[in-house]
């Protein structure tokens, strides 16, 4: 017997410091940690200890015993990986062994955010004896994208919050909800109350397309539209038109992937999850009965993760279309497959893609909903008078440059595609923070191993990022466990040299700052009482919780029960 690893991997990697034989790859330290799809389970190593099961934050291990049908692929998977990268040592030690001999006792560090990335460096942070953590997120509820990202359908990748809940409830750690920072209270007002800052923002601004009707209504950015249905008060008063029968997604992620499912799967499925009410009442109504996805460039290069699209090539009632000859790779693909070169995870995109193409993942029956896969397209114009109507797509050419990056050409070839509704998925885009360095190029953060860095290059004295703020909008959930490791190591390491003076502010001056600058801030029991009264009122209509999408609610479920016993 061996434990396989299933679609929900998140990379947290929590399984394979538990793992007695060194059996569970990549390891961050190993350098395709950061870009693999998912961790591999090596059968032939595997003792069956089970450590990996007890220790996985998502639930996404099992005994290959039992496996269902649509899940034995993954045995598979887990072995080829091992196949293509021979075994190594795994070296990866805690961010606080280097750092024993140190006193961090009173070392204030705020940390700017609450979502994965966030509460992974408070998790690291909190594991030094004497550190103080100070969490702030302009949002009333916590775990950023994981409760406004991952889609409803997919509770499994949300557990990871469990370990989140534990890390906000240590005495070290205190977090202040509905605080702007760079709005309420300045960059500078944090270094001036604490000893260093971890920016840990996210990106969540969209990336623009540049084609002309981009803006026209009908057309809208895929962000905003799963913060819609997650029901992200930002955006829960948008209102999108589900009339046309045909929805184009630009771009091939995992994010356009759950997109088009959440489009087209059944509303009695959604019933069941945590949907926002109002997403789930305009998508009972909604008439689109196929999602186009369009990828620029070729299979081999398609954004998606390939547990993501076997996930849905197992939907029940939703059939996926791709042409033979879009499925296809581009030569230099094709002859590393033949070569037996191509690296696993774009062998089974690529097999994954002509075996949708032969209709072997349904049946591809006229009457369903399907999502028809695009490949080597891309929007060269959004039309329509007072709204969107089509869209003009040019075909591309691939070609492989003097680095071996496969380039998308494009040709004199076009189509045109009616449609009402665009959401563009094309990678999202880091906010600048008053006060605080920042490339708005590609939108990040500027720095070195997690330490912001001026324009010269030189770092900026306690100021520090980590998550997509720091490296871009790359990898999964678990991705930034090892990002924030990176960072909060970078700061032990500052501290313990004297690069990091200490704030000349105790924690009771900061509590007169928040007083004066953020008086409506809740702490972690309040945000505990509103996830109570989701649960509650989520178990009363028979699902996992019902999201507060208002800011009035949410500050009244905050509020503690009433002591007055007159």
């Amino acid at each position: 017997m061996t434990f396989v690893i299933l679609q929900p991997c998140c990379n947290d990697a929590s399984c394979v410091d538990v793992c007695p034989v060194d059996c569970i790859h990549p390891t961050p330290d190993e350098p395709g940690f950061m870009t693999s799809e998912m961790l591999h389970i090596d059968p032939d190593t595997c003792i069956d200890c089970g450590a990996c099961v007890d220790e996985c934050p998502v639930d996404a291990i099992r005994a290959d015993h039992e496996l269902e049908p649509e899940q034995e692929r993954y045995l598979g998977i887990n072995a080829n990986y091992f196949q293509f990268h021979p075994m190594q040592s795994n070296g990866y030690n805690a961010v606080g062994s280097p750092f024993k001999g140190v006193d961090f006792t009173g070392r204030r560090i705020a940390v700017v955010g609450s979502g994965p990335a966030a509460f992974y460096a408070a998790t690291e942070l909190a594991s030094i004896r004497g550190i103080e953590v100070e969490m702030y997120d302009r949002l009333l509820t916590p775990y950023g994208l994981v409760r406004a990202g991952v889609a409803p359908d997919h509770p499994g990748t949300k557990a990871v919050t469990d370990l989140f809940r534990a890390v906000g409830g240590k005495k070290s750690v205190r977090i202040h909800l509905g605080v702007e920072i760079g709005t309420e209270i300045s960059h500078e007002e944090l270094l001036e109350h604490h000893d260093a800052v971890i920016y840990a923002t996210g990106a969540s601004n969209d990336r623009r397309l540049g084609i002309p009707g981009e803006d026209l209504p009908g057309s809208h950015a895929a962000a905003e539209f799963v913060g819609w249905y997650n029901g992200h008060p930002d955006y829960a008063d948008r209102s999108y038109d589900l009339t046309s029968e045909r929805a184009v997604i630009v771009g091939n992620g995992n994010v356009a992937l759950d997109i088009a499912r959440v489009l087209l799967v059944s509303p009695a499925e959604l019933e069941n999850t945590d949907i926002a009410d109002h997403a789930l009442e305009a998508l009972r109504g909604s008439k689109i009965r196929e999602v186009v996805v369009l990828g620029r460039r070729g299979s081999a290069q398609a954004a998606y993760t390939n547990p993501e699209l076997i996930g849905l090539m197992n939907a029940a009632d939703i059939d996926i279309v791709l042409s033979a000859d879009e499925a296809e790779p581009d030569a230099t693909t094709l002859a590393a497959l033949e070569a037996g070169t191509a690296e696993p995870s774009t062998a089974l995109k690529v097999e994954l893609a002509r075996e949708i193409a032969a209709g072997a993942s349904h049946g591809a029956e006229p009457n369903r909903k399907r999502i028809v896969l695009r490949f080597c397209v891309s929007p060269d114009e959004i039309l329509g008078e007072e709204s969107v109507t089509s869209v003009r797509l040019i075909h591309n050419e691939l070609r492989t440059d003097e680095s071996g990056t496969v380039k998308a050409e494009r040709t004199s070839t076009e189509e045109m595609l009616d449609t009402g509704l665009i959401l563009r998925s094309v990678g999202y885009h880091g906010s600048e923070i008053p006060g605080v360095p920042f490339d708005s190029g590609v939108g990040v953060i500027p720095n070195k191993e997690g330490r912001v860095i001026d324009n010269a290059g030189e770092p900026v004295s306690g100021t520090y990022a980590t998550g997509w703020i720091k490296r871009g909008p790359t990898g999964v959930i678990g991705t930034n466990k090892k990002c924030a490791a990176e960072t909060v190591r970078s700061l032990l390491e500052d501290i313990a040299a004297d690069r990091l003076p200490r704030s000349r502010a105790d924690r009771a001056e900061l509590d007169l700052l928040l007083e004066k600058k953020a008086p409506d801030a809740l702490d972690f029991p309040a945000w505990a009482r509103i996830d109570k009264a989701e649960v509650s009122a989520g178990k009363d209509a028979g699902r996992p919780r019902v999201k507060f999408v208002g800011l009035d609610e949410m500050r009244l479920a905050a509020q503690p029960p009433s002591t007055d016993l007159s």
